[in-house]
């Protein structure tokens, strides 16, 4: 408790034994605190008389309180999840509103140690990965003061303090999985082993040291293999396939970004150019290299503009200017020099797209621009990154590399369009 004093803190009050305890424990310890109240109206009155009781406790102790009533049965409908799933949802959503709006550093929770072992059984019997096996974690900003301390000892001390709190009803009814573990497996556990609870305590915090260290671990590793760019990610593929554990180390560091640990193995496994997608990112099979980057929509659109009243709004920065044709100028790669008649007065940015061509200055012919790419070793981005400017449609300039040398100035142009990119 000591931490908690001097900074705001926001405690989630249900009405119930464990809520209630934690409140009084903080009014013991001069922690100065402010109540947060949800009824998911999911129990008719017994719900608002549960409001009811926490409202009573606050105006008579002086302590700010939020409340806050869901339609928690048309939102599960809506988004087709299950009572206890949306129910945590609206919470944890709201949780973050009042945070963040009235400056609380830390919101509390009440869960306490039956809680974590119950936790933990649920999620062994859904097949967990190792994080699963930690029970209820708290984050940088969601505490949990109890997680440590047995049912039991909430009870003993709500009767000895007279504290008063309501129990919930849907408590006794076995519908709920963690219901079932509550009433038919862990009394068996206390029975067959009287100090279950206590052992499951010293499982879990061996359990939190080895997880501890492989994060670290993961960390250290992945600092190694993950090359940091501008807009993306690059990982060496030769250094992935070296890993042991691979499809441990992948999941743990592409399931954030949306994407399947054996998708992702075996897109190491395939050929350059091959790319998966989560809703978020696409990773990308890039020759030697995984580049992982969030999406864009950006290559899908077309910027038009007037070189006479340049659009300030563009992807990049451009700068056009008329000149006066000079044979001795010298220009750079950043600068395409045309001739002003032979360029509509309309003006096109956009990507690659596939079939497009164009006569590059200093060649014969036409050439493919994906060729053209392939011959200047484009990696995939360099590809999508590269902008095209084009008159109607024909590309007349690929931005910063080559221009088409049908439209640049040349002896016989009279006024020269320069375009800079700046």
């Amino acid at each position: 408790m000591a931490k908690l004093v001097g900074r705001r803190i926001l405690l989630a009050h249900s009405g119930g034994l464990d809520s209630s305890v934690l409140a009084d424990l903080l009014m013991k310890a001069n922690v100065r605190f402010s109540i947060a109240h949800c009824n998911f109206q999911l129990r008719g009155k017994e719900s608002d008389s549960d409001a009811g009781l926490v409202k009573a406790w606050c105006n008579s102790n002086l302590i700010p309180f939020f409340s806050i009533n869901f339609t928690t049965i048309e939102y599960r409908k809506y988004h087709k999840k299950s009572t206890q799933v949306a129910a945590r949802d609206l919470r944890y959503f709201w949780f973050d509103e009042i945070t963040e709006c009235h400056g609380f550093d830390f919101v509390l929770t009440a869960h306490h140690l039956n809680d974590q072992l119950e936790t933990f059984l649920i999620n062994t019997t859904r097949g967990t990965g190792f994080s699963g096996l930690l029970g209820i974690q708290e984050k940088k900003n969601l505490l949990r003061p109890l997680r440590s301390i047995s049912k039991k000892e909430l009870i003993q001390y709500a009767i000895e303090q007279h504290i008063i709190w309501h129990e919930d009803s849907s408590n006794a009814s076995d519908d709920y999985l963690r219901n079932a573990f509550r009433h038919h497996v862990i009394p068996i556990m206390e029975e067959v082993s009287p100090n279950a609870l206590q052992n499951f305590q010293s499982t879990l915090d061996h359990l939190t040291m080895t997880n501890d260290f492989i994060q670290t671990s993961l960390e250290s590793l992945k600092q190694k293999l993950f090359i940091t760019e501008e807009e993306y990610l690059k990982i060496e593929v030769k250094g992935l396939l070296e890993i042991p554990s691979l499809l441990f180390c992948i999941h743990h560091w592409f399931y954030p970004f949306g994407f399947d640990s054996r998708q992702v193995v075996k897109l190491l496994n395939s050929e350059s150019g091959k790319i998966l997608y989560s809703k978020t990112h696409r990773l990308i099979r890039d020759r030697s290299y995984l580049i992982l980057i969030e999406k864009s929509l950006i290559e899908e659109k077309q910027f038009s503009f007037d070189p006479n009243n340049l659009d300030l709004n563009l992807p990049i920065n451009l700068k056009c200017e008329f000149r006066v044709y000079s044979n001795s100028q010298i220009w750079h790669s950043h600068q395409a020099a045309l001739d002003k008649k032979l360029v509509k007065k309309l003006l096109f940015l956009r990507k690659y797209k596939k079939g497009d061509y164009f006569y590059p200055t200093g060649m014969k012919g036409k050439k493919l621009l994906s060729k053209f790419f392939k011959d200047e070793k484009y990696s995939l981005l360099e590809k999508e990154k590269q902008w095209l400017l084009c008159s109607d449609d024909q590309i007349i300039w690929v931005i910063g590399r080559r221009c088409d040398r049908r439209y640049v100035a040349n002896n016989s142009t009279e006024t020269t369009l320069l375009i800079s990119v700046i």
